[in-house]
Formats: C-alpha cells, sequence, structure tokens
C-alpha cells in the first residue's frame, strides 16, 4: 500500500484528505497508530492532528483534520449540531424503486451492535437514485445525523444493502464473470475481482472553516475499483 496520502485540501488549520480503503483512521486494538490515517498523516505533515470525524476502513473519500485544538472544536460543533453537510456515493444491492426519499428510523448503538430499534437515537437519510441496474442501484445518500453504520443500517432496512457489506449483507466481491454473458478465465487463472470492499464512498463534505461564515465545499471522485465497476455494470449489468 502506498503511504503516502491524498491531500485535497490544507491551510494553518485543517487538511482535507481522499481516504484509501482498507485503512483505519484511529488506532484500535489490533492496529498500532503507525498503521492508521493518523498516524501515517502526523508523519507526512510532521504536526499533531486532531480527528474531528471517521469513516470506516474500507470507505473511501473526503476527511477532514484539525491543525488545533481551537479549530477541533470548531469543526466538532458543526458536526455535533449537523451543519456539517456530508454526501456519500452508495452501490446497493436490488432494484431500487423510489426515485428519491427519506430513511428516518432510529439507530440503537450497544458495543459493536448496531441495529434499527425504537430505542435508539434519531436517524435521518435522504438518497437519490442516480442509475439503476438489473441486480444493483447506483445511489447518493445524505446522512443529516451522524451514528455508526448509518448508511450502511438503513440501506439494509429497506431490503437493499450495500453491495457488498459483509455485516449487513454480502461479501462476496463483484466478478465481471456474473454480469457479462459466456465471460471465460483463462485456465490456470483465477479472475480477478472489480471490487471486493465496501461499496461506499465519501464524496463530498462541505462545512465552515474557520473564519468564515460560507460553507466550503470539498470533494472526492469515485476511487478506481468503484469507477471500474460502474463503467462494466453499464456495459453490461442493465
Amino acid at each position: 500500500m502506498n503511504n503516502q496520502i491524498e491531500v485535497i485540501y490544507q491551510d494553518d488549520n485543517v487538511v482535507v484528505v481522499n481516504k484509501p480503503a482498507g485503512m483505519i483512521v484511529i488506532p484500535d486494538q489490533h492496529t498500532y497508530e503507525n498503521k492508521t490515517l493518523v498516524g501515517i498523516l502526523k508523519k507526512q505533515l510532521n504536526q499533531k492532528i486532531w480527528v474531528v470525524h471517521r469513516i470506516d476502513r474500507d470507505t473511501t473519500g473526503v476527511l477532514i483534520f484539525a491543525k488545533n485544538a481551537e479549530t477541533h472544536r470548531h469543526l466538532s460543533m458543526q458536526f455535533e449540531h449537523s451543519q456539517a453537510d456530508k454526501k456519500y456515493l452508495v452501490l446497493l444491492s436490488g432494484f431500487l424503486e423510489e426515485d428519491e426519499g427519506t430513511i428516518n428510523k432510529r439507530i440503537l448503538i450497544e458495543d459493536r451492535d448496531v441495529s434499527i430499534d425504537d430505542d435508539g437515537k434519531e436517524s435521518i437519510t435522504n438518497f437519490k437514485v442516480l442509475e439503476r441496474f438489473k441486480n444493483y442501484t447506483f445511489a447518493e445518500a445524505s446522512p443529516l445525523t451522524g451514528r455508526r453504520h448509518q448508511i450502511r443500517v438503513h440501506f439494509w432496512s429497506l431490503g437493499h444493502p450495500l453491495a457488498i457489506d459483509a455485516e449487513y449483507g454480502s461479501s462476496d466481491p463483484l466478478l465481471l464473470s456474473s454480469m457479462k454473458r459466456n465471460y471465460k478465465v483463462k485456465d490456470n487463472e483465477t479472475e480477478k475481482p472489480l471490487i471486493n470492499r465496501l461499496t461506499l464512498h465519501a464524496s463530498e463534505l462541505a462545512l465552515a472553516l474557520p473564519g468564515s461564515s460560507n460553507k466550503t465545499v470539498f470533494s472526492a471522485p469515485l476511487p478506481k475499483d468503484f469507477e471500474i465497476t460502474l463503467k462494466q455494470l453499464r456495459k453490461y449489468g442493465k
């Protein structure tokens, strides 16, 4: 893995990065800091940084960090009060009928378990379908709240979990052979998946930077594996 993190923007107060897949943001019981995004970024910038928000290990896309405690407070308040606008791109399993809608289902978090439960906290996700395929739906999701696994569990509750999501759906990778008729793998070769991770990308983040009342929008393009998957679906998955 290339341990150089792509920086989208930085100034004296913040650094915005495009998070790669397969990397956790902060250390856990299995991972030392030097193998996490925050550890690698600290080394890359040669300075201390503050974590404002997180996305899952296999989710890609926009993440913002603060370079000082004051900025950390300023940004954290916006996330806490749902003033930071977030957009995600998702590939869902199945054919989602509604063109757009709002999922308003409470989410209960108990230790590692995340579930839809009336005793949980209010959780709201707006969504809009961008493209439909025979067995998949490509959509944009805008969570208005920031619960753990919110997008994943909300779409699962509609019967359309992410196309790949080991916790809420299928862990099977997406293969060209499942879309393209008469696709043959060469002898002695194993088919390489189009994508074999969570089909979730943090595409956009808009918030007010210190000293400004207007929101700045940061965006990250779809990673290559996600882009290739969509290209093949457009070709063979209609």
